[in-house]
């Protein structure tokens, strides 16, 4: 699947040539989306161990999930590979059934087996994806028994307590609700270093087997993905043949790309570059408000970081709102809380943005905490836009009131690592949750199911962060339970209240995806949770 430096040199030449002077002005083809992001947080393509932004939006548009979540409104759920389902009396067993003649881009049938392997796998991997289920009461020890295929085309799936539908069912919109085609899997399956199976993990990092709209046809680490348009989709043929996706670190660089028509869509320019697309006639924004925030993380065991009195005089070092109509212009909207502006549950504005700038104040807890001179920690962030920004301006407020933070910039799918390791003091980075719930966001902010450091519980950004506090916990297992809407949005709102004086995370900002795009890009879609390469035309 990988391709060396050479090849891919000698296919853009030929590429080129083949489209010649007629399209100088547009130097992409008609039926190709070419864009420039930074990818070097691409790690692996199976999507039982996809963890990061870029490489979740690639696998969505290559693999289809049992349950869409709408185009136009992510909160409406639709029929996917299961056409229909339903809940038992006692609200535990989900039975979805699957559509008839579906079959994988090798020919191989869809199957409830195939549905019932793939979930399960995701459970006996036991990566991070494992805890969209386990949060939820499935287990791989009861794997068998709790996933099981009924026949061909009718898949069941028992959980110990009767949750809320509107939640559950977000389980199978994402990338853990794919179906894999076993077949195609089974022959490159090895053995993991403990001598268990790796049901085909090593093999998919670098491929994809499932049924979806695109089909994966190259990636090279931080160079280049090709996706290809996969020729018998069940939901007819895509507009756009190919799509490929360079990787640009810089924004300039994007933007330079962006007006010579090298490419079609430019994903990670800074405030300036946003605002010269916006005034360039050729050019255009395509905005949506994400649910994904961003944060600086504070690790608990630190035996400075780990006082509740550091951390909130560390809330007080950033100058939410001058960002937000500077650094942030476009990208981002203050917020100070971990349940996101559009999700159910989330607290008003005023009181969601509960911080601003002010020194005294950040003083005034230092002093608390017994460091009123301050002292020395570690910052790390990624390459990417908005971090670099964020980060120095941190940096910059924070020795005023003594605090001195080295920063040390890395690669995203180093930081990655490292935050999973708990081998960090501070870390700025963001999280996007799946579905438009306050629970999507509690669940991994703020439940920690075990603490422990063999537990390796990485998917839960409370575990990265060693936070773990009994009331948290309690609090956020007793709001899934509760069935009366006005009742479990109170509770959710003492818990971020009480979470942004206690908890780890210092969020301030909750992201505007900005796609910058040249005019000839028509109808590409996304919003909260999704980016749709399907709908795209030129």
């Amino acid at each position: 699947m990988r391709a060396g430096r050479t090849g891919l040199l000698a296919a853009t030449a030929a590429f080129a040539f083949a489209w010649g002077t007629a399209e100088a002005q547009t130097r992409t083809p008609r039926d190709a989306l070419v864009m420039a992001w930074n990818i070097d947080a691409i790690l692996t393509m199976d999507p039982a161990q996809i963890g990061e932004v870029v490489t979740d939006e690639i696998v969505n548009n290559t693999c289809d999930p049992m349950i869409f979540q709408n185009v136009d409104d992510a909160a409406k759920l639709e029929p996917g590979l299961a056409e229909r389902w339903e809940v038992s009396e006692d609200g535990k067993t989900y039975t979805f059934h699957l559509r008839r003649g579906l079959t994988h881009p090798s020919g191989n049938p869809v199957t409830a087996q195939d549905a019932a392997w793939s979930i399960q796998r995701v459970l006996h991997l036991g990566f991070g994806n494992a805890a969209q289920y386990t949060q939820w009461g499935l287990s791989k020890e009861r794997a068998d028994e709790q996933v099981r295929a009924v026949d061909e085309h009718t898949l069941q799936v028992t959980v110990p307590e009767p949750w809320p539908p509107s939640l559950f069912l977000y389980v199978f919109t994402g990338r853990q609700g794919f179906i894999l085609d076993r077949k195609t899997i089974e022959p490159h399956v090895g053995t993991r270093a403990d001598g268990a199976s790796d049901y085909g993990n090593a093999w998919l990092k670098t491929n994809t087997a499932c049924i979806g709209p695109y089909r994966l046809t190259r990636w090279t680490a931080s160079d280049t993905v090709i996706l290809e348009r996969n020729q018998n989709y069940w939901r007819g043929e895509v507009p756009l043949r190919r799509v490929i996706i360079r990787h640009v670190a810089e924004s300039a660089a994007q933007r330079l790309q962006l007006e010579r028509g090298d490419i079609d869509i430019a994903r990670d320019l800074n405030a300036e570059d946003l605002a010269a697309v916006d005034a360039n006639p050729n050019l255009k924004l395509n905005a949506a408000l994400r649910h994904q925030l961003y944060y600086i993380g504070a690790n608990m065991d630190h035996p400075i970081l780990g006082n509740d009195d550091v951390r909130m005089a560390m809330r007080y070092l950033v100058d939410y709102q001058g960002l937000e109509r500077t650094v942030m212009r476009y990208s981002g909207r203050a917020w100070n809380s971990f349940a996101p502006q559009g999700a159910f549950g989330a607290l008003p504005p005023e009181r969601g943005l509960a911080y601003r700038l002010d020194l005294d104040k950040a003083r005034e807890h230092l002093a608390k905490a017994g460091h009123p001179n301050g002292f020395t920690v570690k910052l790390m962030h990624g390459t990417a836009f908005p971090s670099p920004d964020i980060a120095q301006h941190f940096q910059a407020n924070a020795a005023k009131v003594g605090i001195r933070v080295e920063i040390e910039q890395m690669a995203s799918g180093q930081l990655f690592s490292r935050m999973r390791d708990r081998n960090f003091e501070l870390a700025f980075l963001a999280w996007s949750p799946g579905y438009p719930d306050a629970d999507a966001n509690a669940s991994r902010h703020v439940f920690n199911p075990d603490n422990r450091a063999e537990a390796r519980q990485g998917m839960f950004l409370s575990w990265r962060a060693s936070f773990y506090r009994q009331w948290f916990n309690e609090a956020v297992q007793r709001a899934r339970l509760i069935r009366d809407e006005e009742e479990r949005k109170l509770l959710y709102y003492e818990i971020q209240e009480r979470f942004m004086r206690e908890g780890p995370f210092m969020y301030n900002f909750q992201q505007v995806r900005q796609l910058a795009m040249r005019n000839e890009v028509r109808e590409f879609k996304h919003h909260a949770f999704k980016v749709y390469y399907t709908t795209a035309r030129k």
